[in-house]
């Protein structure tokens, strides 16, 4: 650019005559050559930018949200305008319900877990029971969450004739949960004895939330919302494979206890 306003103000001999270059004369020019640069600098950011604006309104509009709803097996899927917005499933009074029962089960275990550090000194219990314990009170949290998301209590409604107050009957017991009885006889017990019931009971409360899931897939219209599906399923698996484990541990201290 500097060159090109030089040549505007100090070239302009006649094409026959061959160009000298004048040193003195360069500069008397040159504050005229800034002048001329600075122009012309202004003129080509002037033209870009109005040129350009065009491309960058064009290019703000194509990067707006593209909503696609699959479509059923066999069929096409659909645009859906950019104002479309997520909504929840359809709530199930049983979703709500496994939900509710789900976190009252999963408080005894971390309950029952809570007796390992000061009943037994077993490490291999004391590491498991730790892993449930983190884990249960982890899904609890997940699972109050996931109800105050739809604006729904945390406790399950007490049994009973609308308009009774049921507040001081007991809630009843969800599938595999201990019984007052065996909670108690696992606060005595000591050392092996523990391990013992503590495993056993254990067994007996996981194979409960099992039962718990499969009555919730069993349920017409419940399981659909996509959170409580595979929390459900993760549930399972994870159940199931604490009941191989404990029933391993479980005939190992048999084994060993007959030696």
């Amino acid at each position: 650019m500097y060159f090109l306003a030089a040549w505007c103000l100090i070239g302009t001999q006649s094409p026959e005559k061959k160009y000298k270059p004048n040193p003195e004369r360069t500069r008397q020019l040159f504050p005229e050559i800034l002048k001329l640069t600075a122009g012309m600098l202004f003129v080509a950011s002037a033209s870009t930018g109005l040129f350009s604006f065009p491309a960058r309104a064009q290019q703000k509009d194509s990067v707006r949200p593209v909503v696609v709803q699959p479509g059923t097996p066999g069929q096409p899927s659909r645009t859906l305008p950019s104002s479309t917005r997520a909504t929840l499933p359809p709530l199930s009074h049983a979703d709500v319900e496994f939900m509710q029962g789900m976190i009252m089960h999963h408080a005894q275990a971390v309950e029952m877990t809570a007796l390992i550090a000061s009943h037994t000194e077993n490490k291999e219990l004391r590491s498991l029971g730790a892993r449930i314990s983190s884990s249960q009170s982890d899904e609890i949290k997940f699972m109050k969450r996931w109800l105050a998301a739809r604006a729904e209590p945390v406790s399950m409604a007490p049994p009973g004739m609308p308009g009774m107050d049921m507040s001081r009957e007991p809630m009843p017991l969800m599938p595999g949960m201990l019984a007052p009885h065996q909670m108690e006889a696992l606060r005595k017990a000591k050392g092996a004895e523990f391990d013992r019931l503590f495993l056993a009971g254990m067994i007996q409360h996981h194979n409960g939330a099992v039962t718990m899931v499969k009555d919730l897939f069993d349920t017409a219209g419940a399981g659909q919302d996509a959170e409580l599906f595979n929390f459900a399923t993760d549930v399972d698996t994870g159940q199931r494979a604490e009941i191989r484990i404990m029933q391993g541990m479980l005939e190992k201290k048999s084994s060993e206890e007959k030696r």
